[in-house]
């Protein structure tokens, strides 16, 4: 939706990065390398 000044947009804006902090999203940095195989298929070639 078009947002119409920058007062709203700012508050929006910070209401989701305020829930998106308190979720405190994890991120897996590491994978196996099977998933690797799928994801990067041109540097982990099947053997």
């Amino acid at each position: 939706r078009r947002i119409s000044d920058l007062d709203t947009l700012n508050t929006e804006l910070a209401a989701c990065q305020h829930a998106i902090n308190t979720e405190q999203r994890q991120v897996r940095w590491q994978f196996t390398t099977d998933d690797a195989r799928i994801n990067l298929r041109h540097l982990y070639p099947k053997d």
